[in-house]
């Protein structure tokens, strides 16, 4: 029997153009243009407004020389640079490195070093701590560039020119320019992962345009929510929602200040009725004290993602007019792959057990193509009975494209045909995953990953110590922090104080142990610190 013939057509511009989250602006430009597109206190940018600014950011750098596959590094806040960020400097064909603002000097040197960063982009509240890190880097011809906030006192500027002064050389002419290939590299997000250097996880057009589509299906988003960015754009590029937002029309409130009545304040003033936020932003909002709360005549639907939250602060949210969405993912996923899709059947339950179900992490999105737990030793799928542990792996088009420069580290992660998360859970019987535990001992605190790795070797630079081991401890605040064990020297001293004060004086604040515990460590017969000892007493003390 003859077969027809399907492979007589040719992909040409008519029916065929590259994935890219850049199409989002300009229709929301097109169609929606004088619709609120980013609101920062007095400053408030329509779509058409921030395509034009977002087109000038592109054409300034070009001016500067970058050009496709450059690195553009943002040490910003949640401004409307950092949105404007996520769209000028794809068009221009280079890659955005959004860069955590907690990390410390050394750190922040490595990363523009191995990202090679052609044009830092930095707000001058975080001035002391880039100054230090330009000191050190090896950066000789990178260009710097200041934000300045008005809204902030003034810091010390250390570029060549403004950011304001960077649009004002630009021109907003030129229509964006969509990559020819969508598996081309849009952003560059470092995360440290179990080594004590942080890993450069990259990501494609085509995987951020469909991250979006993904949300807006998975998180049942209307045509022009009012969103509030509590997430930090510098972690999994904000979870992509600056994108989504384009592509709903919707508003992005910006928010710098991340206390309890800020929050309530911005979701209270500017009719919010979505946000993205750790749970220890949550946590914060329900131990809030009563003079700094605000009440809400509409719910508010929160996607929270982290250490898991306790099924305890998950009720109390909902007594606050807020329906949360449990998700899960990692930077190299681009954020989020896993939600906890809620049930019909699940209406009827008491508030203790739909909060304990709200607390698992749930079943794959819908841009997602495959998630599983697998037998650590058989890497066979394990038994969905809520007991049998393995590790969760990840197929899809939202997985990295890989770790940038260490194509060892990469290998390894795709070992098997999936991307293996390091993460150890179980499957319920209704399917839904749950993690229990970490492979690699990553501690998760207010969202932000801490390597166990990376503090160990700090206490150790301490001259009384012999012997440390981190591991997370749950806190009620942050979702985890670093719990420090130490083995003191024969006839030295050391007081908890004196080993938080030496960590500070090496890290990032919040990489460092907030409970310092002295004493002979757990180890095996081979001298390996057995970390799941560890972990146990932490949770008890």
């Amino acid at each position: 029997m003859a077969k027809a013939d399907f492979e007589q057509f040719t992909q040409v511009p008519a029916n065929y153009v590259p994935l890219s989250p850049l199409s989002y602006l300009s229709r929301a430009r097109d169609v929606f243009g004088n619709r609120d597109g980013v609101v920062y206190g007095d400053r408030r940018y329509s779509w058409k407004q921030v395509d034009e600014r977002a087109r000038r950011l592109c054409s300034g750098l070009k001016k500067l020389g970058v050009g496709k596959g450059d690195v553009v590094t943002f040490i910003a806040a949640n401004t409307p640079e950092m949105v404007e960020a996520h769209f000028g400097v794809p068009m221009a064909g280079a890659v955005l490195n959004t860069m955590n603002v907690r990390l410390d000097s050394e750190t922040i040197a490595y990363i523009l070093d191995h990202a090679e960063t052609s044009v830092l982009v930095t707000d001058t509240q975080f001035a002391p701590a880039v100054k230090e890190a330009l000191a050190q880097a090896n950066r000789p011809d990178m260009t710097v560039i200041d934000i300045v906030d008005e809204a902030m006192p003034e810091g010390e500027q250390l570029g060549s020119m403004t950011y304001e002064q960077l649009l004002e050389m630009g021109s907003s002419d030129k229509a964006e320019k969509l990559p020819n290939n969508e598996w081309d590299a849009i952003a560059l997000n470092y995360t440290s992962g179990t080594s004590g250097r942080p890993k450069g996880v990259v990501y494609h057009h085509r995987g951020s345009y469909l991250m979006t589509m993904g949300t807006i299906a998975g998180w049942d988003l209307p045509s022009h929510p009012r969103y509030l960015y509590t997430v930090p754009m510098f972690h999994c590029n904000g979870w992509g929602h600056a994108w989504t937002m384009a592509a709903v029309a919707g508003t992005i409130v910006c928010i710098r200040d991340l206390q309890p009545k800020a929050i309530f304040d911005a979701l209270a003033d500017n009719d919010i009725d979505h946000f993205g936020g750790a749970p220890v932003i949550l946590g914060m909002l329900v131990n809030a004290p009563e003079k700094d709360r605000r009440t809400f005549d509409r719910p508010i639907k929160v996607m929270t993602a982290g250490a898991p939250p306790a099924a305890a602060i998950l009720a109390k949210t909902k007594e606050l007019g807020m329906d949360v969405l449990q998700v899960y993912g990692l930077t190299e996923t681009y954020g989020h792959v896993i939600e906890c899709v809620w049930q019909d059947q699940w209406n009827v339950l008491d508030a203790a057990e739909q909060a304990s179900i709200k607390a698992r992490q749930g079943v794959r999105f819908p841009m997602t193509e495959e998630v599983s737990v697998v037998d650590l030793s058989t890497r066979k799928r394990v038994p969905a009975d809520g007991e049998t542990q393995g590790e969760i792996v990840i197929r899809g088009n939202t997985v990295m494209k890989g770790y940038f420069k260490n194509t060892s580290a990469t290998d390894e992660a795709f070992e098997g045909g999936a991307f293996r998360s390091g993460d150890i859970a179980v499957v319920h019987t209704n399917g839904y995953v749950e993690v229990k535990d970490r492979l690699k001992d990553v501690i998760i605190s207010g969202g932000e990953n801490i390597s166990s790795v990376e503090v160990e070797s700090a206490i150790f630079q301490h001259s009384s110590v012999a012997v440390a081991a981190v591991v997370a401890r749950p806190d009620e605040k942050w979702g985890e922090t670093p719990c420090a064990f130490v083995e003191l020297k024969e006839g030295a001293a050391a007081t908890e104080e004196e080993i938080i004060a030496h960590c500070r004086s090496l890290l990032a604040g919040f990489k460092c142990p907030k409970k310092v515990v002295f004493g002979e460590l757990p180890k095996t017969a081979t001298g390996k610190i057995q970390k799941f000892v560890l972990r146990q007493t932490a949770k008890e003390l």
